[in-house]
């Protein structure tokens, strides 16, 4: 599934247990989170969470939002067996 917001594009790489809802995402989602490279939801008590994560070689990059983390983040941040998403971000040739 792609999701278009503003200019960017995001492509749904990882839905756990069908947690993403287009419209809670769009209703969340600000340009804060245009210059990350994947998206991760995560949803307890009802409540939608998002947090930008990022590649080496990204200008926002650091070990706090280090994606190669991103596993280890919904294990010790999220709420246990939450449900959660995953959206990575399509690039366009001229971001390449």
């Amino acid at each position: 599934m792609i999701v278009e917001v503003g200019e960017n594009k995001y492509k749904l790489i990882k839905d756990y247990r069908d947690a993403f809802d287009k419209d809670s995402f769009l209703e969340k989602y600000t340009s804060f989170f245009d210059c990350y490279d994947y998206i991760v939801g995560d949803i307890a008590y009802s409540k939608l969470r998002l947090k930008g994560f990022a590649v080496k070689g990204n200008k926002v990059f650091n070990k706090i939002n280090d994606y190669s983390n991103v596993e280890k983040y919904i294990k010790e941040n999220c709420a246990f067996d939450c449900k959660y998403y995953i959206l990575e971000k399509i690039k366009d040739e001229k971001e390449k």
